[in-house]
């Protein structure tokens, strides 16, 4: 849906199909200039002449060109390439964020129930006389708070189905819920393996187009030191004397004044610029990779740790408090920070 519906990922296509004009352009060689020319207004002495003048390109200019104008295409494919691939990664984190708001709307839920249990056990005590009305104050009060938990889950999981559903370009969720197993932990390869595969990365590959495009526009610019020629040819008609002439010539440019070593210096400093950018994208592609193996060896060893022993855990107190609760044996302080342990684990372990 992403890949059809998404604007950025459009956007990026349309970008290619541009560089694809350019490149068609950038092989266009220079038009002709059809010159005409009328001396003396009177038929008698009147001379006319008719000159094509046709440009010719020397020092490699149109092949310059074109492998420069031929790398931008490139370029814009591998951007569209990196656009598809951060599309590709939105779309896996806003579908997680929808089940991981489902799950804790569902957690939200239950804790309400648990907090009006709670509730309805402390007055069915207080009635009784075994403890203070303070207590059912306070069971009120975290029940209130937990149907306040309730409304803020809600708009959590709408925000996310949002989310989730403007990356194809729709303003409103088509779905109703997201299906998955969110308890199936993620696993990745190695760290070596993933460095090794940095390099074919769309963003480095992008990066490593620029700068040989970048290398590309200095061959244009030192293209450009080179003069070109035009060679015309054409005819003149001379009325007074009756007869036709031919016309040959040929202009050069005199690079005089204007050698071009401005533009030659600047494109060469470009180029070294993105030398200098592609070797930090790298540098930071590499970091950022780094990072979030450690990240994921770390949310790994916490979920399971707390999937496999906090949680039942946690459960199993709980359980016991609030039995122990109904049955006189614990108070309400005994109960609520049970449940407050096991929501807080609950929550760490979504998160």
């Amino acid at each position: 849906l992403a890949e059809v519906g998404s604007f950025s990922l459009s956007a990026a296509r349309l970008e290619v199909q541009a560089r694809e004009g350019a490149a068609r352009q950038a092989g266009a060689r220079p038009n002709p200039e059809l010159d005409v020319t009328v001396e003396d207004t009177r038929p008698a002495t009147r001379e006319s002449a008719v000159v094509l003048s046709i440009p010719l390109e020397l020092g490699g200019k149109r092949e310059a060109r074109v492998a420069h104008a031929e790398l931008g295409r490139d370029v814009a494919a591998a951007e569209h390439l990196d656009a598809r691939a951060e599309l590709r990664s939105q779309v896996i984190s806003a579908f997680f964020r929808v089940l991981v708001a489902q799950e804790a709307m569902a957690l939200a839920t239950s804790s309400a129930a648990l907090a009006r249990r709670g509730a309805e056990a402390t007055a069915r005590r207080v009635t009784a006389g075994k403890i203070s009305p303070l207590a059912e104050t306070r069971s009120r009060v975290e029940q209130a708070n937990a149907e306040l938990e309730v409304t803020a889950a809600r708009a959590e999981l709408q925000s996310a189905r949002e989310a989730l559903a403007s990356l194809w370009g729709s303003s409103e969720p088509v779905f109703t819920e997201a299906t998955g197993d969110i308890d199936e932990l993620p696993s990745r390869p190695a760290l070596d393996v993933l460095l090794a595969q940095a390099d074919a990365s769309p963003a480095l590959l992008a990066s490593r187009l620029q700068l040989d495009q970048r290398r590309a526009a200095v061959e244009v610019e030192r293209s450009k030191q080179r003069p070109d020629f035009a060679l015309s040819l054409g005819a003149k008609r001379a009325n007074e004397l009756g007869i036709n002439q031919a016309v040959v010539g040929v202009s050069v440019t005199v690079p005089l004044f204007d050698r071009n070593e401005g533009g030659v210096q600047e494109a060469a400093k470009r180029a070294s610029k993105a030398a200098d950018e592609h070797r930090e994208a790298r540098l930071r592609l590499v970091t950022a990779l780094r990072h979030a193996v450690s990240r994921l060896h770390t949310a790994n060893a916490t979920a399971q740790a707390l999937r496999t022993t906090v949680l039942p855990a946690a459960q199993q107190a709980h359980d016991a408090a609030t039995q122990g609760f109904e049955a006189g044996k614990f108070g309400l302080l005994d109960v609520l920070d049970t449940r407050r342990t096991l929501l807080e684990a609950r929550v760490r372990y979504l998160s």
